[in-house]
């Protein structure tokens, strides 16, 4: 669904990826992992046209969209869901909902907006309050929940644990493998090793912008590189 190949990107004449290879497949969870300042936000925003590429190719479900402007990939089924939430904090819960439904999805925004109820009581619990009084827990499932309007067919989550309690975390990754379980693929952008790991079917590990490791979570969770520079065991 995803082909990455040879990704060369940065920001004006600093490279951050040099020369990434990525790839994931209808119906799996692929995991990302890297400290801070690796270049996976990096990577997510020249995906989502945020960014352009310097030099390599990014096809999604066989169009190339290197280069495309954002709304146009949004547009295909491929969605980011950016580290930090970004909610409208003067909007309310439900009118964030429906902004996610601007590009694509529109026309079943209805029965979306249930189904995000469905997935998310609290939110629905929520549904008039202003988006800036939230919770950051709350916050975070209204950020998944907009990026879910928009009917996609990969979804981008980007640090979607950071800043949770432990218990929110917990819940946080149930949720992706439910999600996955209804067919969503979903690339995983995530600094938490252990969970997600647990939860991904393949994984990569991004350091200086570059591929160190990559093959399959259960692999790489016993992999002892991985295991010393993560998990200081």
């Amino acid at each position: 669904m995803l082909e990455i190949a040879g990704l060369r990107a940065g920001y004006g004449p600093i490279e951050i990826l040099h020369g990434v290879d990525l790839a994931v497949a209808a119906g799996e969870v692929v995991a990302l992992l890297g400290s801070n300042g690796a270049g996976k936000s990096t990577l997510n925003n020249t995906v989502s046209g945020l960014l352009r590429p310097v030099a390599g190719s990014i096809a999604f479900d066989g169009a190339a969209i290197a280069g495309w402007p954002s709304m146009r990939i949004v547009a295909r089924g491929l969605v980011q869901v950016p580290e930090g939430r970004r909610v409208f904090p003067n909007l309310t819960v439900r009118d964030n909902l429906a902004l996610g439904s601007y590009r694509r999805g529109g026309a079943a925004r209805a029965r979306n907006l249930e189904r995000v109820a469905a997935i998310f009581p609290r939110l629905k619990e929520r549904w008039r309050q202003l988006a800036g009084t939230l919770s950051g827990g709350e916050q975070q499932m209204l950020a998944i929940g907009r990026g879910l309007m928009g009917e996609p067919r990969l979804l981008i989550l980007d640090e979607p644990s950071l800043g949770l309690s432990p218990l929110l975390v917990e819940e946080m990754f149930a949720l992706i493998g439910r999600l996955n379980a209804d067919g969503l693929a979903i690339l995983l952008v995530e600094q938490n090793v252990v969970q997600s790991l647990a939860v991904a079917h393949r994984a990569y590990v991004l350091e200086n912008g570059r591929i160190a490791l990559s093959g399959k979570a259960a692999d790489l969770a016993q992999d002892p590189g991985l295991r010393k520079s993560y998990l200081g065991h």
